[in-house]
């Protein structure tokens, strides 16, 4: 289609010769949009595009992704240096409010976070509702949808006040929700949360300390966690976020749309990525059965694809990857782990997707889920939490996101179009003549 002037893009009917001229938007950065609300209203015509690949539904000034080159920015500031030398509570500080929190600013909003961990005593009866077997994904969905009926007091999503303790009180109580879930799938005593850790100590605590002894997190596995909850703390207008807002658009309350995030995160081809990289290494099984793999997922025929290597919005390299690569191996170390077979063999499958030229040359590079897995492995966590960790770190994006939506002016009910080709009118036929 040809361009009138920078600002203007002339969409043309061949048909019958009639044009019309679109708004040209520019954002900070990143590519050009055209602007095709009235689209509909002018031409009697909508666009068709499925996974809305190109299609922005919103404004946003949160995250920006440059997949071609490699960038993931919160807030402008490059994902890698908030991870080196932020920590998750600060991020999210930046997510929600914009900037990054001075002094002050920062142990307020701390000391706010921290006093929210706590859940209202009868969810410890709600949770004994579930099947000890259930899925902690599905607890999760039940639990955080179930928070608006325990916290009446902040619902009313037109008062900024009731969205900032809503807001707080999310990124607060999920990872208490979180490892009460686990602690409930494994048969033990919840642990409460304690004031005096910090945010990722705090849930790794609640996580694997029990009654009977003292649990002491090293510094090294609290960083990584919290390198984890920072890496994964908003990523766009991916599949749950975009679900969140869409929620919310309707006016639902923010534990509603957040529970709604949690259930889209839930599938294998958005959370589930790195559960699919252990269930793949487990498939593999040994290091000589490698080649065999390797060689299946170069095969265009072969339906077998190894999971967690390249990414569909980075084309170039995962800019998480880098910093998760590193903390892994921190972990590794420090576990001192060795002869671990499912560890080993996903090293040696980092060290061939690094140097063989079939995976470099088409840029299958080893991406955030392959690290965040091998992570969770060495740990201890096991694969049915692997997503609820992911919820736990993007409850801030989400709550971010949700907050945006509501203060901005232009946002209306989503509801998107169809193409329809169902049948046409016809009339009823009795059942008798059927």
């Amino acid at each position: 289609m040809p361009t009138k002037d920078p600002q203007t893009f002339t969409l043309k009917n061949n048909s019958n010769g009639n044009s019309w001229d679109l708004p040209v938007i520019e954002g900070t950065v990143g590519p050009k949009v055209i602007d095709v609300r009235r689209l509909y209203a002018d031409t009697d015509c909508f666009t068709y595009d499925p996974g809305f690949t190109s299609t922005g539904s919103c404004e946003s000034k949160i995250t920006y992704i440059d997949g071609d080159e490699g960038i993931l920015l919160y807030r402008g500031y490059p994902i890698d240096q908030l991870a080196e030398h932020s920590n998750y509570l600060e991020t999210c500080y930046l997510l929600l409010y914009g900037e990054l929190p001075n002094n002050e600013e920062k142990t307020k909003f701390v000391s706010d976070i921290t006093n929210h961990t706590m859940l209202h005593e009868q969810f410890n009866t709600f949770f004994h509702g579930f099947r000890r077997d259930a899925h902690p994904m599905a607890v999760m969905c039940g639990v955080v949808g179930a928070l608006a009926a325990f916290y009446h007091d902040s619902l009313d999503i037109n008062d900024p006040h009731h969205r900032m303790v809503s807001s707080y009180r999310l990124i607060a109580k999920v990872p208490t929700i979180a490892a009460q879930a686990y602690k409930y799938s494994i048969g033990q005593p919840f642990i409460s949360p304690r004031n005096d850790l910090g945010f990722a100590e705090n849930f790794l605590h609640m996580m694997f300390a029990t009654p009977a002894e003292d649990y002491n997190v090293s510094r090294i596995l609290c960083k990584a966690m919290d390198r984890i909850l920072i890496l994964h703390a908003d990523h766009e207008q991916n599949a749950s976020t975009s679900t969140v807002r869409l929620a919310g658009s309707s006016g639902a309350n923010p534990f509603a749309c957040i529970a709604a995030g949690i259930a889209s995160l839930w599938g294998p081809a958005h959370g589930g990525a790195n559960e699919a990289v252990l269930i793949m290494l487990n498939e593999i099984e040994n290091i000589n059965n490698i080649p065999k793999y390797v060689n299946k997922a170069k095969d265009k025929n072969d339906p077998f694809r190894l999971m967690g290597f390249g990414h569909r919005v980075y084309k170039n390299f995962d800019p998480r990857a880098k910093v998760m690569q590193q903390s892994c191996h921190e972990v590794l170390n420090e576990l001192g782990i060795k002869d671990e077979p499912l560890l080993d063999l996903a090293m040696e499958l980092e060290r061939i997707a690094l140097e063989d030229e079939y995976f470099v040359e088409r840029k299958l590079y080893p991406n955030v889920d392959f690290y965040s897995g091998i992570i969770f492995k060495a740990i201890g966590i096991p694969e049915s939490m692997f997503t609820v960790l992911f919820a736990v770190a993007r409850t801030v994006g989400w709550i971010s996101q949700w907050n945006e939506m509501i203060e901005d002016p232009t946002q209306k009910i989503g509801r998107p179009r169809q193409l329809y080709l169902g049948e046409t009118i016809r009339d009823y036929i009795p059942l008798k003549k059927r």
